[in-house]
């Protein structure tokens, strides 16, 4: 199967800024569009940012001018740069991608992976 690892989360605190990475592996045929997705304790996991393929993104705007989201299509890498960083950051930040796999010899497209999860946290 396709596998999602996230990886640089951490303490940081107001105002500070942490780099969130996230690469696929596995059984992977093409990863089309990419995404981070954040889940504070006791709220819904929210949409962070998205990036397609082709480079186009899009923002929450609760992150928007402060969060860059980039990829790199030969590493199967998404990245969140996070900048000027607030308590209302704070979550388990989740990588999310859709694209296709192969299984049996077969293509399946139109899959969804997801990692299992970094924590941010945003405090003094």
């Amino acid at each position: 199967q396709v596998q999602l690892v996230e990886s640089g989360g951490g303490l940081v605190q107001p105002g500070g800024s942490l780099r969130l990475s996230c690469e696929a592996s596995g059984s992977i045929d093409q990863i089309n569009d990419m995404g981070w997705y954040r889940q504070a304790p006791r709220k819904q996991r929210e949409l962070v940012a998205v990036i397609t393929r082709g480079a186009r993104t899009n923002y929450a705007d609760s992150v928007k001018g402060r969060f860059t989201i980039s990829r790199d299509n030969v590493k199967n890498t998404v990245y969140l740069q996070m900048n000027d960083l607030i308590p209302e950051d704070t979550g388990e930040y989740y990588c999310n991608a859709e694209g296709s796999y192969a299984q049996d010899g077969m293509i399946l497209f139109g899959m969804e992976f997801w990692g299992r999860g970094t924590l941010v946290t945003v405090s003094s």
